[in-house]
Formats: C-alpha cells, sequence, structure tokens
C-alpha cells in the first residue's frame, strides 16, 4: 500500500510540474464586416455567434452567413449592449431610455419568434450587461436608477422579469455606475454571482444565492473619474476571479486597471501594476488553463498572460470590444464594424 501511494503522489507531482499550454501568437479570421458598433456577442460552437449591435440590429453569424434581422421599438432602432443565449432563445437588452429585452426564439437553425419580455422608462435607464446560470435563472444589470445598481432576474427562462428592489441591495455611492463596454460586467459560477462597477467607485458585488441576497466590496482599481474603473469581470471559480479596465480617456495608462481576488471577491490585490496593458474592455480566463491563462481586449488590441496577470505578451494591435471564448484556443470577438475568430497557438 505504501508502494502504490508513492506511486500516486509522484504522478501528482510530475502532473501538477508539467508546464501549462501558453500562447505566442494569434490567427484573426474576420466573419462579418457592417456598419455597426458591437459590443455583446455570445458563441454557439465553434462555427455560430449570436451578436447584438446598434441600430437595431440583431444577428447569427452561421459559417459564412450572416442572419440578420433589425428590431425597433415603436419608431426607435434601439442600441443593444447585452446578449444571452438559453438552449432554445436568446435574448437581448438595450441601453439607455427605454430599456427594452427582448426574447428570441431559436430552434438551433433560425428564430423563430420575438416578443419583448421587459420594459423599464425614465431618464436614468441604462443597462450594461446580461447572463444566465441555467435555462431557467438568468440577471441582468445597469446603471442606478434609485439608489442602487438596476438588477433585472428571472426564473421563468425569460419570460417574465423582475427589478430587485433597492432594499436588499447595497447602495451605490454618488457616480457609481458601470460601463455597457463588452456585456462582461457580470461572472457566474455556480450559485455565484459577481457585479462589477465603475465611475466614482470601482467595486463588486456580490451574491452567493442567485441574487436573492447581496453584499459588496470595495477594490483598489482606479476610480474618481467619469471614465474610470472596472470594465470587465471574470472568475474562474468560487475563490478566483479578475477585473480589468482603466481610464477610457487615457488608454496607455497602466497602473489600477487589473486585480486579482483569491477569496471570492471579498479582497483584490492590483496585478502588474505599472506593467503590461493599459485599458482594456474585456477579460477572461481561458479555457482549460486551470485559472492561469487570462486573454484581455480592448481598442488598443489583444494582451495575453500565462500566469494570472503577473506577466503580458501583446499578440495583436488590433482593437475588439468583446471576446467570448468556445475553447482552450478558439474564441469570437467583436468590435467596431466587425466580428471575428480568434485562433490562438
Amino acid at each position: 500500500m505504501r508502494y502504490i501511494g508513492s506511486l500516486l503522489l509522484l504522478f501528482v507531482l510530475i502532473s501538477c510540474g508539467k508546464d501549462q499550454k501558453t500562447f505566442t501568437e494569434v490567427q484573426i479570421d474576420r466573419v462579418f464586416e457592417d456598419s455597426l458598433s458591437i459590443r455583446a456577442i455570445t458563441p454557439l460552437d465553434a462555427n455560430r455567434v449570436w451578436f447584438a449591435a446598434n441600430n437595431g440590429r440583431v444577428g447569427l453569424i452561421d459559417g459564412e452567413t450572416p442572419k440578420l434581422a433589425t428590431i425597433r421599438y415603436e419608431d426607435s432602432l434601439l442600441s443593444f449592449r447585452s446578449i444571452a443565449a438559453t438552449k432554445d432563445a436568446v435574448f437581448v437588452l438595450s441601453i439607455a431610455n427605454p430599456g427594452v429585452l427582448y426574447k428570441i426564439g431559436f430552434n438551433g437553425e433560425e428564430a423563430t419568434h420575438i416578443e419583448e419580455v421587459y420594459v423599464e422608462k425614465g431618464e436614468k435607464v441604462f443597462y450594461d450587461a446580461m447572463a444566465f446560470w441555467n435555462d431557467e435563472e438568468g440577471i441582468a444589470m445597469g446603471d442606478p436608477t434609485e439608489d442602487c445598481i438596476s438588477i433585472l432576474i428571472t426564473r421563468d427562462g425569460g419570460n417574465t422579469w423582475e427589478k430587485v428592489a433597492c432594499d436588499i441591495l447595497p447602495k451605490a455611492a454618488s457616480g457609481e455606475a458601470a460601463f455597457a463596454a463588452s456585456n462582461s460586467n457580470i461572472a457566474l459560477v455556480g450559485n455565484h454571482v459577481w457585479i462589477a462597477t465603475g465611475g466614482k467607485k470601482a467595486r463588486v458585488l456580490h451574491s452567493f444565492n442567485r441574487g436573492r441576497t447581496w453584499e459588496i466590496f470595495d477594490t483598489p482599481m482606479l476610480q474618481g473619474g467619469t471614465m474610470t474603473g472596472i470594465y470587465s469581470i471574470d472568475f474562474f471559480d468560487e475563490k478566483t476571479g479578475v477585473v480589468f479596465g482603466g481610464n477610457w480617456e487615457k488608454q496607455d495608462f497602466n497602473e489600477g486597471n487589473k486585480a486579482i481576488t483569491h477569496d471570492g471577491g471579498k479582497t483584490w490585490k492590483l496585478i502588474s501594476n505599472g506593467k503590461g496593458p493599459g485599458y482594456r474592455s474585456r477579460v477572461a480566463f481561458v479555457p482549460g488553463t486551470q485559472g492561469q491563462g487570462l486573454v484581455a481586449v480592448g481598442s488598443p488590441g489583444i494582451s495575453y498572460s500565462p500566469d494570472q496577470g503577473e506577466t503580458w505578451t501583446e499578440l495583436s494591435d488590433e482593437g475588439f470590444y468583446a471576446l467570448e471564448f468556445v475553447n482552450d484556443s478558439i474564441a469570437f470577438v467583436s468590435g467596431r464594424k466587425k466580428i471575428a475568430k480568434l485562433w490562438f497557438k
């Protein structure tokens, strides 16, 4: 038994000591071009990706075939920056007033119907991001209309949505809001949700029970200005997460723009402070790297870290707004007038 145990221990040590897969370059293949600002995407697989954009445009890029629709609310063309998909529907949510959330039925090949499932009017209405825990429960977030961050929750597959009352949410600071930059203000793991803010304060809201109770944590991220703070958040597991952002008005500035947590968001530590990339609008853990690999994209380019943000390599200076991984080496990205597929090598 002692011999077998020693062999098992040796195997574990050898396995843990293996070098993680690292990237040295990225191939960028355009899959769609149009005169749109595309800040929200959600892939179905390595060949298909949904997107939502301005000018009321929503679409599915199926290989080389775009299937497009233009959505009007009354006489207005809405601007969409939030998108999420379940097994039989895709949801898009507009920014600004009115905030309109649509459910689009999908049979696996094409859209079958569209319906309004939530409408909110008011001069302060501005929704930023949306995500689903599962096919029944989803969440959307936006800027405060009262004294708390706006949060919508569905528990019936997106057929109805309810706004969470401010009396069970942390109070927002004056000038605290969020950025509709890449549909990545929300991170989900298990029953947990984390929501990132920016502006005058850069903080992280957290719920461990799918939005029923909430707490909020400070971060050391750059804050205090109109365009400063957290632009993107991602979690590898219930403990390890990362935030990225900076100052949109000074995109080369790389201090106070990226941080990591190892205790579920309670405390955050700046990483590669004063080194590596400046402003980025999206950060994501690379699948299959045990929470070590990170990719960050923004208008200045594509950045990669193999070691939880301690060191960075610039893979491309082509700018994008949003990124979503399909597997450990393929991701979709979107930006100004384009959607592309990334092949990491």
